[in-house]
């Protein structure tokens, strides 16, 4: 597709959205299987049923300006998300992972904020004042995600990883001073 005008360019950055919304309901059950802390698997499948009706939306608005979903590939996500994947296959810490997982998730939040945020600005400058609607409603509840990442991270995760470093060095030092002491 020919980009001349600024529609072309909002049904082209829709349909990257709506690949790499798709994308994530396809890859947050996996996921969640690996979160640890119960918070945080809660956390997570909540934001796939949220992302469901990211979809949803998305749908509603290729309806309205007469245009189909299909057509792009999200390369962006599928790098955030192959990230997510190697990580997961790592040998770590469960209270680790769990750090790690939140890390991956915001990631993957910021971008999607910035992609909304951008697709609000387009919907209104054309005009599109229900689009836009939509679109600020996604882009809040990615907001309240990426906050209750933070919140997780700060009040619990990040700490019960910080913990389990510092017994791992304790163990470390124990283990090098028995072996100096033979």
């Amino acid at each position: 597709m020919k980009i001349s005008t600024l529609h072309d360019l909002y049904i082209e950055e829709l349909r990257d959205i709506y690949d790499a919304e798709n994308q994530l309901v396809k890859a947050l059950p996996q996921v969640s299987k690996a979160a640890n802390n119960e918070e945080l698997k809660n956390s997570i499948e909540e934001h796939l049923e949220q992302t469901k009706e990211h979809v949803n939306r998305l749908e509603k608005i290729f309806q309205n300006v007469g245009e189909s979903p299909k057509g792009k590939k999200c390369a962006a996500m599928q790098g955030l998300l192959q990230e997510a994947k190697e990580l997961l296959e790592e040998d770590i810490e469960p209270e680790v992972l769990d750090a790690g997982i939140i890390a991956a998730a915001q990631r993957v939040e910021h971008y999607e904020i910035a992609v909304y945020g951008t697709l609000v600005t387009y919907a209104k400058l054309l005009g599109n004042e229900e689009d836009a609607d939509q679109l600020e409603q996604t882009l809040d509840e990615e907001k309240e995600t990426d906050e209750t990442l933070t919140d997780l991270a700060e009040s619990s995760i990040n700490v019960e990883a910080s913990e389990e470093e510092e017994e791992g060095e304790e163990k470390g030092s124990r283990g090098r001073k028995g072996a100096a002491a033979k």
